[in-house]
């Protein structure tokens, strides 16, 4: 029983660790770690399990963002709710959807998500840019279909929220994790609650992975203020790399 705890632990260090560096690319592997590392059975369960850890390691990295001043919070605002509406409506799509089905259309879009961080390693952002009439509803707009792929695949979207808010605003990538973090724990605090009411949230499970989580955020947060530019992008390709490894062995699994 001790080993699977520390398997618990383990993976929910990895995912806070990934949360409290990049603001997001660890909860898409949340969903893989439950299923192949842990042994839950059921994939909508460790959706829904994922998704409420996801939320707390989230906070936890906030808070430390919120001390260091790299929040946005006008965009956060504006992200935010338009995100939740579309994880309410993305979990429901997400419950009716076959599990195996669910498995390999999440490892599909993890190949996406990897294209998406190399081909964003470069950006840097305009410093000072910020949410104002003019692209609010790029934002609003980023917030509903961001959500909603949090909704159906139990994933915080850090790693979809970041290149989102760089898009719509040009604010820096620092800005944009810190500010992700808002968005990262309102979306997977919905999804949990749709999974929760249908009894698909392992509570135990979930304390585990947060306890794991928040120590690997600090960790992880430590790291992202230390590092260098390059040191940077060779950690996003070294990541992107894991994440398509991951989605090979997934879609293997499932086919």
């Amino acid at each position: 029983m001790s080993a699977h705890w520390m398997l618990e632990l383990g993976s929910g260090g990895i995912v806070g660790f990934a949360l409290g560096l990049l603001g997001g690319g660890g909860s898409i592997l949340a969903v893989p770690l439950m299923v192949y590392v842990v042994g839950v059975r059921n994939p909508h369960v460790a959706i829904g399990t994922s998704a409420f850890a996801v939320a707390v390691n989230a906070l936890a990295g906030l808070a430390g963002h919120a001390r260091c001043g790299t929040v946005k919070w006008r965009c956060a605002a504006i992200f935010a709710p338009c995100g939740i509406a579309g994880a309410l409506v993305g979990a429901s799509i997400g419950k009716a959807i076959d599990g195996p089905r669910l498995l390999l259309a999440f490892a599909l879009l993890m190949i996406i998500v990897a294209g998406l961080m190399l081909r964003s390693r470069h950006d840097e952002g305009v410093p000072g840019a910020a949410c104002n009439r003019d692209n609010a509803g790029k934002v609003g707009g980023y917030g509903v279909a961001t959500g909603m792929l949090s909704g159906i695949f139990g994933i915080g979207g850090g790693f979809l929220v970041v290149p989102s808010l760089m898009a719509a605003t040009r604010m820096p990538i620092l800005n944009a994790v810190g500010t992700s973090l808002v968005a990262v724990s309102a979306f997977g605090i919905s999804t949990a609650a749709s999974y929760a009411l249908s009894g698909l949230v392992d509570w135990q499970l979930a304390a585990f992975f947060i306890t794991g989580g928040i120590l690997g955020s600090l960790g992880g947060m430590q790291v992202a203020r230390r590092m260098c530019q390059g040191s940077s992008l060779r950690l996003k390709s070294g990541f992107a790399v894991v994440i398509f490894a991951v989605a090979g062995y997934m879609i293997r699994r499932s086919i």
